[in-house]
């Protein structure tokens, strides 16, 4: 076993959680996020929790990062330079025929990365399967850097038509750039990608390229900072698609961590869930800024292999996490026909909601969370003073333009609307895939996700909510169980059949050779289609033990779950996937709830939404916890409070999580 720290930074708070396998201690700490330099709160939560002969300790620091997605939201990152083959310049603006809402006739793409300037052509063509048509122009690359470095371009993108196939012109157009004295990063799309579809691996590296400038820097500083502290071990940093890259890895392919932060979550949940043998579960992470949440089943997450980012498209491994604008500083407001919404605008770490006293007038969630009781008053993470005096003002003036009698009914209004937007996310990794969700378990955690379960098991029609140990910080408790996973893909379109799969099992290990991991975990994966569909499914594939007959019969059966049908048409292989895990430790138990050092908590008034009314509850400390409490009551622990209304019940298990059923229907 080893000594591991992960810190999650989230939009409101960044959160650490330290085992120290040596002793078997546990140790967490929550502090404000510091969005315009993210790495001062990470250092904070490692000051406030970790000593330095204890940091001396740790083996590995594992960080989940919002900073290439931030890069990507504000657009500023790298001044990012095209060279692609003659008469694809202009593949960013033409993009795809669809559009993001095919209800908004006024609705615009976003911008291109790299303006037209600077995507330049140069005379080249290999084919689709990788055979020469035309050699590469060297003077079209020279004219290029001399563009570039008159245009004062930080980073390069180099996508060659087809070079997946055959990536030989693109090292060349590499070697003649550095030659002709470019210095900054280069990025190439055979390596960022290695897959077809023109748009999406041109946008990809695009990407990489463009969040590189920030990535790099940023990593580099925090390890710097680390070592300076005493730090002797590995930074290790989150992956898209879950599990961890090597400090190089990451500042060298930043596009794999641009959802770096969510996933952490989900992947903890997808551990929790195979130790509870809980068939399906939901995550419901309820942070600051944000809700999101994602589909288990056994155990399993759900890993797709392209995602979007603010309409850009990125062809790489990535959890499905879906998120929405509904956490904790969600700003509650009076839209222009007097109707009371709320989200996604935040109030974030800074200046917070109003009753963090730090400067948010603005009503958010947590300020109507505050006056129902369903947080206690005083102190909270990160030495923040909760005042239910300046939550109940913030909330006072929507009572006018909204018509709703009082800050009561604003306050529950508000709540209920944020649980509304959050279920609905949840029908959309459940219902939307033909999962139905009255058969899942809940799994609450982040700063708010306690005080939801209950709402959102009501909203849901759900009988059972989990409240992990350390629910606060759950997101990091997932960062502390990463493996180091390296993914890589080629396209090879060819139909299924017995001379396939000795050719996917030579591409693969052409594909792990690139991984270059020694004692690693092997998975292969196909993404295969029926003959004429555009669309694929990805099936697992066992090299060396299935036949055609098992890999088809796999499709077929993941086929009919996803459309309901199956087809009799032959099948055909699109892309080979490879991907290496090294387990960093076999023996990771779940991390239990540090001891809170308070004793009985007494009784609070709060809100019951079952009852329509307000009650006087107990207030628990979670390590108090015994046998079956059943609600209107409020279980505390550091980092997180915990919501159980009437007509649910909570007990605590085995396992260190809180169990919370249902014990009657509304």
């Amino acid at each position: 076993m080893t000594t591991v720290i992960g810190v999650d930074v989230g939009g409101t708070f960044t959160d650490l959680v330290l085992h120290d396998a040596a002793t078997g201690e546990i140790r967490v700490a929550k502090q404000p996020t510091t969005p315009s330099a993210p790495e001062r709160g990470v250092l904070a939560a490692v000051d406030a929790a970790v000593p330095r002969d204890l940091l001396a300790r740790c083996r590995h620091f594992v960080h989940g990062t919002t900073v290439g997605l931030n890069a990507l939201l504000e657009r500023r990152g790298a001044t990012v330079g095209l060279i692609t083959t003659a008469g694809f310049r202009d593949v960013l603006e033409i993009r795809r025929g669809d559009r993001d809402d095919p209800y908004d006739l006024f609705w615009t793409p976003p911008p291109p990365l790299v303006p037209r300037r600077l995507r330049l052509e140069v005379a080249e063509r290999v084919a689709a399967d990788g055979s020469v048509v035309r050699d590469l122009e060297p003077d079209d690359v020279r004219r290029a850097a001399e563009v570039f470095a008159a245009e004062g371009v930080d980073a390069v993108a180099i996508v060659l038509v087809n070079s997946y196939a055959n990536p030989e012109h693109e090292k060349r157009a590499a070697e003649l750039l550095t030659a002709a004295g470019f210095g900054g990063p280069i990025s190439l799309s055979h390596e960022v990608s290695g897959e077809y579809r023109e748009y999406e691996r041109t946008c990809t590296t695009v990407v990489d390229a463009f969040v590189r400038h920030r990535m790099g820097p940023y990593l580099h500083n925090l390890d710097r900072e680390l070592r300076e502290r005493g730090f002797a071990g590995e930074l290790l940093v989150t992956r898209s698609g879950g599990g961890a890259l090597t400090l190089a890895e990451a500042a060298a392919r930043p596009f794999e961590t641009i959802l770096s932060g969510p996933v952490a979550g989900a992947a903890a949940t997808a551990r929790l869930a195979a130790s509870l043998r809980l068939g399906t579960a939901v995550a419901a992470d309820v942070g600051g800024t944000s809700f999101d949440t994602a589909l288990i089943e056994d155990g399993r997450l759900p890993l797709l292999y392209q995602g979007e980012v603010v309409g850009l498209p990125l062809q790489s491994p990535w959890v499905d996490v879906r998120s929405v604008g509904a956490g904790g500083g969600s700003v509650a407001y009076a839209d222009a026909g007097g109707l009371l919404r709320v989200g996604p605008r935040s109030a974030g770490a800074d200046p917070g909601p109003a009753c963090y006293q730090r400067g948010g007038a603005e009503p958010t969630v947590t300020d109507a969370a505050l006056h129902l009781g369903m947080i206690p008053r005083g102190h909270i993470s990160g030495g923040i003073e909760l005042s239910a005096e300046a939550a109940a003002r913030a909330l006072a003036p929507l009572a006018g333009p909204t018509g709703i009698d009082g800050v009561d009914a604003v306050a529950v209004g508000v709540i209920k609307i944020a649980a509304a937007h959050m279920a609905q996310a949840v029908r959309g990794v459940t219902v939307e895939r033909g999962v139905d969700p009255r058969g899942a378990a809940v799994v609450a955690f982040g700063g708010a996700g306690p005080v939801f379960g209950c709402l959102l098991a009501d909203e849901l029609d759900v009988d059972t909510v989990v409240v992990p140990p350390n629910a606060g910080n759950f997101s990091a408790v997932g960062l502390v169980q990463a493996d180091i996973v390296r993914s890589a893909a080629r396209t090879m379109v060819r139909p299924l059949d017995d001379e396939a799969l000795p050719l996917v099992e030579r591409v693969a290990r052409e594909l792990f050779e690139r991984l270059a991991q020694p004692g690693a975990v092997r998975e292969v994966d196909l993404d295969l289609r029926h003959r004429g569909q555009e669309h694929t499914l990805t099936i697992p594939v066992r090299l060396g033990e299935d036949d055609v007959a098992a890999v088809s019969a796999r499709f077929s059966e993941a086929y009919h779950r996803a459309f309901g049908h199956t087809l009799p048409d032959p099948l055909e292989i699109v892309t080979v996937r490879a991907t290496g895990r090294v387990v960093l430790d076999t023996d990771r138990p779940m991390v239990p709830a540090p001891p809170s050092g308070e004793g009985g908590a007494g009784t609070t008034r709060l809100w019951s939404f079952r009852r329509g009314g307000w009650t006087e509850a107990p207030v628990v400390w979670r390590e108090d916890l015994t046998g079956v409490a059943e609600g209107p009551l409020l279980v505390v622990e550091p980092t997180a409070t915990t919501y159980v209304d009437a007509g649910f019940a909570a007990e605590a298990h085995a396992s260190g999580c809180l169990m919370i059923t249902r014990k009657d229907r509304p």
